[in-house]
């Protein structure tokens, strides 16, 4: 915008020498009050006294910039802006994105202030600023792999062309780099998926800061409470065995590193996506490895404060393979079937007089399916079977008794010579001599009422 009047400091100037003109104000004071040498004030005074306030007024002012873009330029870029890059509120591209895609597609280079104020002039652009209870910012760690912050971010990723995903985010919390990978939702094999891409680009990180997603870490239950377990899930056990430590935040602001991410990645990768014109996850993870994550890396990452790279060595794919797999433990029968997910494995015998029956052995499941069941470190071999086999004990009829039982008779009494009939000292002494009572037993009734 072009501007026409004075400025505050030449109306201040103005004001000054009129002190040097009607109060006698000496050069030197006036150089002091308006913050410029003697030099510069004689030169003022002399385009003052021969052109009054108006002498003190730039010599640019109303002219063209000489280094100004040419209106055919303006024009070209506006209308390129509305064609490709524009849209409703949410949609529509902002300077700094529009420019790189000018440069990129259209090889226009131009500023990205240039652009912003063409764009706020159009009415292409507007400012939207929100503001948010403030917070104040956590000081990044220092070294490189210290900590890593872990997420995944639900959005319309490809806008109606293929189905919705989570993007897996992973960002160190040091230098802001940044590696993702995009899947159906946020399960263990998405988490293992990014975490596996990170350790092959950058090694082991010390840490990784997540959510209380129970994919990560979860509440103990009643019996881990009882005997005072902490609780691992198989993604913690996975980093368990990489040396990582699992660091869960209270609050989205607590990781706010890896949410403001999100918020960068749901703006510009939304808008690359569909100039791409990528419709499927396995197309958008491509474009992730090879163009998106390596220029979002390039232009937002930052130097560590710290040199010393604290990410150990990939362990190698192998021992990855063994580690990031699905481990539980199950109890191996007599028969030598183990029980799956409803599914059942017969075992073949390792030994004949070491038979680990009834012995827990650990399934261990990977991502492609496979299976292998393991007892003490040993790997064992097995086939999977429709059911479980029937023993010879079971296929066997019940015999049948010789002699029936009776059953009780409620109404059947006992006869004089049985033994609930005897006495006391009869039943306890049985097959004794018993001393001849002094009194006859048909007088003990009438001994016993005797006083």
């Amino acid at each position: 915008m072009k501007r026409t009047g004075m400025s505050e400091r030449e109306l201040k100037r103005a004001a000054v020498l009129s002190r040097v003109a009607e109060a006698g104000w000496s050069l030197g004071q006036a150089a002091e009050r308006m913050g410029v040498s003697y030099r510069q004030a004689k030169r003022l005074w002399k385009r003052y006294r021969a052109q009054g306030a108006k002498g003190l007024v730039h010599g640019n002012v109303g002219r063209v910039s000489n280094r100004a873009k040419a209106k055919s330029l303006r024009r070209r870029v506006l209308s390129l802006i509305r064609k490709k890059y524009g849209g409703e509120v949410g949609e529509r591209f902002g300077p700094t994105l529009a420019t790189e895609h000018l440069g990129e597609e259209d090889g226009i280079e131009l500023g990205v202030e240039t652009l912003r104020v063409w764009m706020l002039a159009e009415g292409l652009w507007s400012r939207d600023r929100r503001r948010r209870a403030h917070r104040q910012r956590r000081e990044r760690k220092a070294h490189f792999g210290e900590l890593v912050q872990l997420d995944g971010s639900f959005h319309d990723w490809l806008e109606g062309r293929g189905p919705e995903g989570c993007l897996m985010n992973m960002v160190d919390d040091a230098t802001g780099t940044t590696l993702c990978r995009l899947g159906k939702e946020e399960t263990i094999w998405a988490a293992v998926g990014v975490l596996r891409a990170w350790i092959e680009r950058y090694g082991v990180p010390q840490a990784l800061y997540t959510d209380w997603k129970n994919v990560y870490v979860r509440e103990p239950n009643a019996g881990e409470r009882m005997r005072g377990e902490v609780p691992v899930t198989q993604f913690g056990r996975m980093c368990q065995a990489l040396g990582i430590e699992i660091w869960a935040a209270s609050s989205p602001q607590a990781k706010g590193r890896v949410e403001r991410n999100h918020g960068t990645h749901q703006d510009r990768l939304v808008k690359k996506l569909r100039r791409k014109g990528i419709g499927t996850h396995a197309h958008a993870n491509r474009y992730l490895v090879e163009e998106y994550c390596p220029q979002h890396n390039a232009r937002y990452a930052q130097t560590a404060a710290a040199p010393e790279d604290d990410h150990l060595p990939s362990p190698g794919v192998r021992k990855l393979a063994k580690i990031f797999r699905l481990e539980t433990e199950r109890v191996l029968s007599n028969d030598w079937v183990v029980q799956h997910e409803n599914r059942f494995y017969q075992v073949q015998r390792q030994s004949q007089h070491h038979a680990p029956t009834k012995g827990k052995v650990r399934v261990c499941e990977g991502e492609d399916g496979s299976l292998e069941i393991h007892y003490r470190e040993q790997k064992l071999k097995w086939k999977e079977i429709a059911a479980r086999p029937v023993s010879d004990q079971q296929g066997k009829e019940t015999p049948v008794r010789a002699t029936p039982r009776t059953t009780f008779n409620p109404q059947r009494k006992p006869g004089p010579d049985h033994p609930w009939r005897r006495g006391y000292q009869e039943r306890n002494l049985a097959g004794k001599a018993l001393p001849t009572p002094a009194i006859a037993p048909s007088s003990w009734a009438s001994a016993s009422a005797a006083p």
